[in-house]
């Protein structure tokens, strides 16, 4: 009489192949979408992995100001603080900028309603009233729903929504938010801040050398 062990045995080999090919499968697809989710965070998670637009609406990649000591500022043509600032961000860029420094100003028209004109208009405003030599962007929405991804990534990673026009965020040469102001702040409390970044900054080309 034939043992009774011998049926099992007869298909216990196809069983554990398909649990093998079926651990394997699950496997391999957890891993493709944890490099996914890897490669996801990696092209957002800087200052300098998003594109804006400049005044006339043509598509910018702000990776090319990556490793630069950058100072991003939500601007307003028609506010109490825009004399003041605009001739400081513009004394400030002067004397760091710009192979090490630069200022990004947004035009934003959220608060108080100060920037009615068109992204051209503001451009030329602050470059006829001003002097401004500084990249000045497209008109853009930096609260709610329709915030611009840059700016919002500004607010998400210093945890500091602006209240109002010309908050000011340093921004360092890898894309890290490193210090915000608010718009009444004097500028030489800016200062020592992105003079230690230039430092830094060209302590690390001469490493390099």
């Amino acid at each position: 009489m034939e043992p009774l062990t011998s049926y099992p045995l007869k298909y216990s080999v196809p069983k554990a192949r398909v649990f093998v090919v079926f651990l394997s499968m699950a496997l391999c697809t957890t891993i493709l979408c944890l490099l996914q989710l890897r490669f996801l965070k990696f092209k957002t998670k800087d200052f300098y992995s998003f594109e804006v637009k400049d005044s006339r609406g043509r598509i910018i990649s702000l990776e090319k100001y990556r490793g630069k000591a950058t100072l991003v500022v939500n601007v307003a043509s028609y506010c109490r603080y825009a004399e003041k600032n605009y001739i400081a961000l513009q004394e400030l860029h002067r004397e760091f900028g710009p192979s090490h420094f630069t200022v990004l100003a947004f035009p934003c028209n959220q608060f108080g309603e100060s920037e009615p004109g068109s992204s051209q208009e503001i451009e030329s405003f602050a470059k006829g009233n001003y002097g401004v030599t500084f990249p000045v962007f497209h008109k853009i929405k930096i609260l709610g729903s329709e915030a611009d991804p840059a700016f919002k990534f500004l607010i998400d990673s210093s945890k500091k929504e602006p209240r109002w026009n010309f908050w000011k965020y340093l921004v360092s040469p890898e894309g890290k938010v490193v210090k915000f102001w608010r718009p009444e702040e004097p500028i030489e409390s800016i200062k020592p801040e992105v003079t230690s970044l230039i430092r830094q900054i060209i302590m690390k080309k001469r490493e390099d050398l």
